[in-house]
């Protein structure tokens, strides 16, 4: 799930400083998981807005997702006359609802992190970069691009010591976590096989990117 966290009180009263009425708008989907902005944690939000800006009107609402256009027309209502939407949602849901009503200012109201898991009660942690081009299947279901430091895809750098990374001794290097799992599941021989250079191409550097399934593309004129 894409995990992220509260934007500070003061952040966020400092990007609604000009605005007389705003809609606080919580998201039911990933963020509601991690605790940073479903319909609770937009309650929080809107009752400490009210405190520190008794002169500012706030609404609440929470739709089941801000990353779908769907979900979040059913905001045209409570944003109406606001001067603000403060979006609890991840960056994807913030720019969908900017999308959805493009005269109205829409604001983030959580910085929005990684993707990952919950590891423990309170603690979420780092394992996927979206880099377009998993190679799991080779490195026993452990991401050596989110995983490792360094991004390797052919074993650790000469900083490993102990299983532990060179940046901290609390965090497991990556590739002693893959070792382990492939030794654990007969695969070292995985290992046998060089990685070739990483095409990042397929991530982030190659500029915006879309998924299209054609299978799912509606006929023209439909």
């Amino acid at each position: 799930m894409i995990v992220a966290e509260r934007k500070p009180i003061e952040a966020i009263l400092g990007m609604v400083s000009g605005c007389k009425k705003v809609l606080v708008s919580g998201c039911g989907g990933c963020v509601t998981v991690c605790l940073a902005g479903g319909e609770k944690e937009a309650g929080i939000l809107a009752s400490q807005l009210r405190l520190a800006r008794p002169d500012l009107e706030v609404v609440e609402a929470t739709v089941d997702r801000h990353c779908e256009y769907e979900f979040v027309e059913k905001l045209s209502e409570p944003a109406e006359g606001a001067d603000a939407i403060i979006s609890m949602a991840c960056g994807a849901g913030v720019q969908t609802v900017a999308e959805k009503f493009p005269s109205t200012v829409v604001l983030p109201g959580v910085n929005t992190k990684f993707i990952g898991l919950a590891t423990e009660q309170g603690i979420w942690s780092e394992r996927c970069l979206a880099c377009g081009d998993c190679v799991l299947d080779k490195t026993g279901g452990v991401c050596p691009i989110a995983r490792c430091s360094k991004n390797l895809l052919n074993g650790p750098c000469g900083g490993s010591q102990y299983g532990k990374c060179e940046i901290s001794k609390e965090v497991d290097c990556g590739w002693q976590l893959i070792y382990d799992r492939l030794a654990r599941l007969n695969q070292l021989d995985n290992l046998k096989e060089v990685l070739g250079p990483k095409d990042w191409g397929k991530s982030r550097d190659g500029g915006p990117r879309k998924l299209v399934r054609e299978d799912m593309k509606l006929e023209s004129g439909n």
